[in-house]
């Protein structure tokens, strides 16, 4: 199970990097272009287009990282006993609800849906990654309010 969602997590950060690299390359184009040329001192654009350009190349940079990551991954399988750490898919009810998450070195923040659940990347970076490390199923948290139903 968990070799699909990482091949799901690969195929969605190569989708993602792709569409943020040709919008990297169009932002760094704009910067770059004569017709962007600053036609009064009031006059940002040319400045604007290059911050953009910046935050998008620092995006990409980021991203390549994230995908180079996931593409040596490997993660373990986690039995019905043991304790949540890295690499662990963690089911939780808060509420009503139930939410899934992985613990995983990067790419937080990412959720996509697996066989019709969402799930959400933490990393350690993450408060909720924190206090979900050591915890095991029937484990309860009060801020935020949930109980650990699953761990694989």
């Amino acid at each position: 199970m968990k070799s699909d969602l990482l091949d799901q997590i690969r195929s969605e950060l190569r989708s993602q990097l792709g569409r943020l690299s040709r919008a990297a390359m169009e932002a760094h184009a704009a910067a770059t272009d004569p017709g962007s040329k600053a036609e009064g001192k009031y006059d940002t654009r040319s400045l604007e287009a290059s911050y953009l350009a910046i935050g998008q190349a620092r995006q990409v940079d980021e991203l390549a990282e994230a995908v180079r990551i996931f593409d040596g991954l490997v993660l373990a399988d986690f039995g019905s006993g043991e304790r949540i750490d890295a690499g662990a898919l963690v089911e939780v009810v808060m509420g009503a609800e139930v939410s899934s998450f992985l613990l995983v070195p990067a790419a937080g923040g990412l959720e996509f849906f697996h066989n019709g659940k969402a799930v959400t990347l933490l990393t350690p970076a993450s408060a909720l990654y924190q206090k979900l490390v050591g915890l095991g199923v029937g484990d309860r948290l009060d801020a935020p309010a949930m109980r650990v139903t699953g761990v694989i």
